[in-house]
């Protein structure tokens, strides 16, 4: 599979700089999750609202077990709440049925995800350019926006390699070439600096950041990193499955 030079630019994507706005992108209500029944019942996410600005840098943060990540999953549409309900960008997601919601997510969300989900018998370029050839885009652009999506991430001489041939913090940094190369309207995060070092570390909070400014995303992470913290538009802080402060 042959890419572009490897200092191909990034193509500029064609969404310009988007202020955040008042009305909600994202809409949570009196959502919960519990598991189990009688005693042995447990509010992993106890009933709250949740609502997101297109344009915003959202943290969330909190001790292990506060309820974070599945506050990110419900959200996302990945785990279906016990109650509540959660529209995203004017639809319901419970209203959409699996192959829609599947569309619509590729079409709209990325993701970056602790356990890096990539699939073993692919390349480092052609875990990025499948998913962007999913989405439509002719192999020649999918290929290019891919490399150049992994040159941003350090990547550019690791393209042909498959998973087992990267250490962990290279397969995160795919991970999140993945979901950035996409230039989803919404992008959803859980601990995406956790398998980095500092200086990689850095990288991505300048990238997630650009993503917000210039390309007009709206960015939901979970992290305890500090370093990302401090460039959100807003923190919530969790404890024990409820919001303590924001």
């Amino acid at each position: 599979m042959s890419g572009p030079a490897r200092d191909a630019p990034i193509p500029q994507a064609s969404i310009p700089e988007t202020p955040i706005s008042d009305a909600p992108i994202l809409e949570a209500r009196g959502i919960a999750k519990a598991y189990g029944e009688g005693a042995q019942r447990v509010e992993a996410l106890r009933p709250m609202d949740f609502s997101v600005r297109r344009g915003e840098f959202v943290m969330v943060a909190g001790p292990s077990g506060s309820g974070k990540s599945t506050l990110l999953a419900i959200v996302s549409g990945l785990l279906t709440p016990t109650q509540g309900s959660v529209r995203v960008l004017g639809h319901d997601l419970a209203s959409l049925s699996r192959d829609a919601f599947d569309r619509f997510r590729l079409e709209n969300f990325g993701f970056i995800f602790q356990g890096f989900h990539l699939l073993p018998a692919l390349t480092a370029l052609e875990q990025v350019s499948i998913v962007l050839e999913r989405q439509g885009l002719r192999r020649e652009t999918a290929e290019a926006r891919a490399t150049a999506s992994l040159q941003q991430m350090g990547l550019g001489g690791r393209l042909a390699n498959r998973p087992a041939e990267l250490s962990g913090g290279e397969k995160q940094r795919v991970a999140i070439a993945r979901a950035m190369a996409k230039r989803p309207q919404i992008l959803f995060a859980d601990e995406p600096t956790s398998a980095l070092d500092s200086e990689n570390g850095r990288q991505v909070t300048r990238l997630l950041r650009t993503a917000v400014d210039d390309d007009g995303a709206t960015v939901i992470c979970v992290t305890h990193d500090p370093r990302l913290i401090e460039h959100a538009s807003r923190v919530l802080r969790m404890e024990d499955g409820s919001v303590v402060a924001t």
